[in-house]
């Protein structure tokens, strides 16, 4: 069995979190990772039981070039700005992807944690409308502020994440 783990990711916390999510389900999965932009959806997605779909949240929301190129000038490192991301990944990705398992999770800096609106929660009322099925609540990664770091204990918890997933998904399937 196959999970991919497909991410957006500026300053690498995102990779970061998505990394984590996969050494978990690599107890119990095959996994592959995807950073956007890519190729194509259907590529990325191929013939994997489970996708897993992250990226930052920016403006209460999944990112755009325009966020991008905010975030990147905010930062002031010179950081490259990527055309494309989660949004337009999930704006390219056709209705043969879904049937298949899915969850979705994001980061977002910590000061925000109950204001309205996350990438996570977009890409899954996308991910549905597409056809897959949802097999856990989207979840939140935190940050420090908004470029990072990581909080404390948020890989440990994104690994954990990951190894319930891939038990769930292994279960599943050994009931069909």
């Amino acid at each position: 069995m196959e999970a991919v783990v497909i991410y957006e990711s500026i300053f690498g916390n995102t990779g970061a979190i998505a990394q984590a999510i996969a050494d978990g389900l690599a107890q119990d999965l095959t996994v592959r990772t995807v950073q956007l932009p890519s190729h194509s959806p259907a590529d990325d997605v191929g013939a994997a039981d489970l996708v897993v779909l992250g990226g930052p949240t920016h403006a209460f929301g999944m990112s755009r070039r325009s966020t991008r190129e905010e975030a990147a000038h905010r930062q002031g490192h010179g950081h490259p700005v990527e055309a494309s991301g989660l949004r337009e990944w999930l704006e390219a990705l056709t209705d043969e992807a879904g049937g298949r398992s899915a969850c979705v999770f994001d980061t977002r800096a910590r000061s925000f944690r109950y204001l309205p609106g996350s990438a996570a929660g977009s890409a899954s009322r996308l991910m549905r409308e597409r056809g897959f099925h949802l097999i856990d609540e989207p979840r939140s990664f935190y940050v420090t502020d908004m470029e990072g770091p990581l909080a404390a204990g948020e890989i440990a918890r994104a690994k954990d994440w990951g190894a319930h997933l891939g038990k769930a998904v292994s279960l599943a399937r050994q009931h069909d």
